[in-house]
């Protein structure tokens, strides 16, 4: 991935969080909108595996990242529960 990509990155998460406004109601996250968002996960997935079979190694870790993103956002919630992996409990791939 470029410098120039990451720094717009970057910039972005910036602006983001000098901004972001937090709801002072409670909210409630239904299961279907959970669901949603662990869509946009698996696609994020999907894109990672593509673009690493592609050999575009930047971009595939961008997206697992997005992934694993989405997913501990979903965790620290309680919109989702699950537990990471632990490096000895991960299968290595061919």
């Amino acid at each position: 991935m470029s410098t120039r990509l990451t720094q717009k990155y970057i910039t972005s998460a910036q602006t983001v969080l000098k901004t972001v406004k937090i709801h002072t109601d409670p909210l409630t996250i239904n299961p279907e909108t959970t669901q949603k968002v662990i869509d946009h996960a698996k696609a994020y997935l999907e894109d990672s595996k593509y673009y690493l079979q592609k050999r575009r190694t930047s971009i595939s870790l961008t997206s697992i990242a997005y992934c694993e993103g989405i997913l501990d956002a979903l965790r620290l919630t309680g919109a989702a529960h699950f537990e990471w992996p632990k490096r000895n409990e991960q299968k290595p791939r061919k």
